[in-house]
């Protein structure tokens, strides 16, 4: 995807809380303004359900040779 330029001013306090956070996080600052973004959009767990979705597509067999096809979460 392409990415775009956006500029955006904030106090003093804001910026140096947003740099501690993504160096505590392993990441850029304009990777974590970018994740907080999609957080607050939804986008994450949109994309979480998604690949999770697809996993069980992917190993449904083997859930339902595991643990039957009638157990629909029970233990």
């Amino acid at each position: 995807m392409a990415k775009t330029q956006l500029n955006v001013r904030v106090d003093e306090h804001t910026a140096r809380a947003a740099r501690e956070r993504a160096l505590a996080q392993g990441m850029s600052v304009n990777r974590y303004i970018e994740e907080l973004v999609r957080r607050d959009t939804g986008e994450m767990g949109h994309t979480f359900v998604d690949a999770a979705a697809d996993f069980m597509k992917q190993y449904e067999s083997v859930f339902v040779e595991e643990f039957g096809a009638d157990r629909e979460g029970r233990r």
